[in-house]
């Protein structure tokens, strides 16, 4: 999973933001006020802003947002507010990146960490390079990305932002995996994991788990993989998550496979079809049938893999899927070989043959 778990509570191009309003701030009635007083007036409205923003970004009012922190930055530069202008742009850089917009999310972090150096701020430090890391990551700079996850690790646990902390790590740990070096990845969200664990925050410990259980079975490691997936499956079943809950019972199904516990990888294939069925989810469904026909013929139980096999072809029919279906025939025949039904054989070949090339 790409899954990046936000420093703020966290991981689905293009510039998304359209202006929809205009970041003109109005002028404010001055007849009565003294410059002193116009001063925090406006501080006061800018400082609003930046928090109903903020309530508008964790709504995922992303595009609302937007508009909130520039106000707010158009604001904090009247006044000439530096700490609250490097506030804004790191709000503002965190929303493109929630809108997946990773060049904006850079172009407006940057400043902001520079200011954040400027007035010392070691948290909007910490915000502003985790900002920059995870959007060099989805750019593919992944060099870049560690060496920023690395600055604002430092930072977090020299203020023991523990929530933070666990962010850093796990997106560490997604920066190595995205370069292939899945043993310093599992290092990475070990630690995170931890301290999730220590937060009691079980969300996050979930999207670390299956990120753990992923780079292990990329490493081959698939005993440790299950371990990690029936964990993560444990959280995604309490909580409701069905969606979550399938895609594991199908990471479940092939670790056992290739472990060869073929009976155990049938339990949960079983389980996940049953779910697809439950939520009319019939690509899950489709999915889970082919599996379930491959486990049986590892078990030598070719009738119960072409009873499988049969739905597969019967769904992907449904599906208008030619694909699927032609896979699904080429799989019933190898099945009726072994069985020496070479009757139906011939029955599969004249279907095959139907479809079209």
């Amino acid at each position: 999973m790409d899954c990046r778990v936000p420093q703020n509570r966290n991981e689905q191009e293009g510039s998304l933001f359209r202006e929809e309003y205009p970041t003109v701030v109005p002028e404010l009635e001055s007849s009565s006020e003294t410059p002193d007083e116009l001063s925090q007036s406006r501080k006061q409205e800018a400082d609003g802003l930046l928090e109903e923003g903020f309530e508008q970004y964790q709504n995922l009012q992303f595009e609302t947002a937007l508009h909130s922190f520039k106000l707010a930055l158009s604001l904090y530069r009247k006044l000439s507010d530096l700490h609250g202008e490097g506030k804004a742009l790191s709000r503002l850089g965190l929303t493109f990146y929630a809108l997946r917009d990773f060049a904006k999310a850079i172009e407006y972090s940057q400043p902001s960490l520079a200011i954040a150096r400027a007035v010392e701020d070691r948290r909007l430090q910490g915000q502003a390079l985790g900002n920059l890391g995870n959007a060099y990551r989805h750019l593919n700079d992944h060099v870049k990305a560690i060496e920023c996850e690395q600055q604002s690790l430092i930072i977090v646990q020299e203020l023991q932002d523990r929530q933070s902390e666990v962010a850093v790590l796990n997106n560490l740990g997604l920066a190595y995996k995205a370069l292939g070096n899945y043993t310093k990845a599992i290092e990475y969200q070990q630690q995170s994991l931890s301290v999730a664990q220590a937060l009691g925050d079980h969300f996050t410990e979930g999207q670390i788990l299956r990120n753990l259980g992923n780079a292990c079975y990329a490493l081959g490691q698939y005993a440790q993989a299950i371990d990690y997936y029936e964990q993560r499956l444990a959280i995604a079943q309490q909580s409701g998550d069905h969606r979550v809950e399938g895609q594991i019972l199908r990471n479940l199904g092939n670790a056992c496979y290739a472990v060869g516990h073929y009976t155990k990888a049938i339990h949960y294939n079983r389980q996940r079809l049953d779910l697809a069925r439950l939520h009319e989810d019939q690509r899950s469904q489709e999915q889970a049938l082919g599996n379930l026909g491959v486990a049986y013929e590892a078990l030598s139980n070719y009738a119960k893999a072409i009873e499988y096999y049969e739905q597969r072809i019967a769904l992907a029919r449904r599906l208008q899927d030619k694909r699927v279906e032609e896979q699904a025939i080429r799989s019933l025949k190898v099945a009726c070989y072994a069985l020496g039904n070479y009757a139906k054989i011939m029955e599969y070949d004249q279907q095959g043959l139907a479809l079209p090339k």
